[in-house]
């Protein structure tokens, strides 16, 4: 699978290592070319520098080929324009958003996003554990 990841942050290096481990086709987006040190030497993707709201730098990925494409960047709106071009102007298959803000993630989603709200997933695990269950039970 050919997966393009904006943002090499703690989340999208992750995502990043852990598919390209595992064989898959990864290029990761940043503005901060110091954020690929996350991803280390194993690493046999390719790291981009740019943004994922420019036209441009995404043809450079090769978004037109791309399986999938992943905002993880720190910032909703950058996330939302990004997944929006991928999936309205490019067409790729499979395009998933992270959103931090609870009201705007049921909102995109809404629209037709795929959208993953860590503020959510994360109050529902801790009611989870407050309630002594594991913080994965209804997160998983």
């Amino acid at each position: 699978m050919r997966v393009i990841i904006l943002g090499c942050g703690r989340v999208g290096s992750k995502l990043a290592t852990t598919l390209d481990s595992e064989g898959h086709e990864v290029i990761i987006i940043d503005l901060n070319a110091d954020q690929f040190r996350r991803l280390g030497s194993e690493f046999k993707g390719t790291a981009m520098v740019g943004t994922g709201i420019d036209e441009d730098v995404l043809l450079r990925a090769g978004i037109e080929q791309a399986d999938a494409f992943v905002a993880v960047t720190n910032g909703d709106n950058t996330n939302i324009m990004s997944s929006e071009i991928a999936r309205a102007i490019f067409n790729v298959p499979k395009v998933i958003t992270r959103i931090y803000d609870p009201v705007r993630q049921e909102t995109y989603r809404g629209l037709g996003l795929e959208t993953i709200c860590p503020t959510i997933i994360g109050a529902k695990a801790i009611k989870n554990v407050l309630e002594g269950k594991s913080a994965e039970t209804s997160i998983l």
